[in-house]
Parts: structure tokens; sequence; C-alpha cells
């Protein structure tokens, strides 16, 4: 009978020791179930936060194009053009004096105020 008692001490220890592993097992089981939840939790505000950030950049860039285009196909305004014809004006006036510095043939034309100095310095390089 004893050996009975004995045995039945031993497998109430046992239940002790499976019951008290299993508690932990459970125990750790719920903190990584929280973990889990708190890593989702964090994964999903991010998510949002990319697709709110993500939209605000394609409006803005739908916005950009959309003033990209109008101004594309607006008139330029007046000093625009203003300047525009100012410029060439210029380049017209100014090409016959640096024509020939431009095709090697005289130096800078920078200082020159008209066509006879300019021929002038030209000719006078030709002697030399």
């Amino acid at each position: 009978m004893t050996s009975v008692f004995a045995q039945e001490i031993r497998l109430s220890k046992k239940h002790e020791e499976i019951v008290s592993q299993r508690l932990m097992l459970l125990q750790q089981m719920e903190n990584k179930f929280g973990v889990q939840n708190t890593e989702k939790a964090s994964q999903i505000q991010a998510e949002e936060a990319a697709y709110k950030r993500n939209r605000n950049l394609l409006n803005d860039l739908e916005a950009a194009e959309k003033s990209f285009q109008t101004r594309m196909h607006s008139r330029p305004r007046p000093e625009v053009v203003s300047l525009e014809v100012h410029y060439w004006a210029s380049v017209e006036e100014y090409l016959p004096k640096w024509r020939q510095f431009l095709l090697g043939r005289a130096l800078y034309p920078i200082g020159v105020e008209n066509e006879n100095e300019a021929e002038n310095v030209t000719q006078n390089e030709e002697q030399r």
C-alpha cells in the first residue's frame, strides 16, 4: 500500500509540474500575442500615415501638373514678350560686330561702339 501511496504522491507532483508548465506556456503565449497586436497596430498606423502622405504627394503633383499645363497654354506676360523682342533686336544689332570674332578673324569686340571702329580694328589686325 505504501508503494501505491508513494506512486500517488509522485503522480500528484508530476501533475503539478505539468499544470505549472502549462500556465507558464499560456502566459508566454499571451505575452507574445500582446506584442504581435502592438506591432500590428503600429504597422497599421505607419501604413495609414504612408497612405496619407502618398495621397498628399499625388494631389500636389496633380496640382503642379495642372498649373504647368495652364501656364503652357496661356500667353506670356507682356513683360516677357517685351524682353524677348529686345533680346532678339540686340542680337541682330550686335551680330555683325561679333561675326568676325566668332569666325576667328578678329579680336573680342567689347568696347567697339560702331561698325567703322570694328572694321578699323579688323583691318589693323590683318596688317600685322
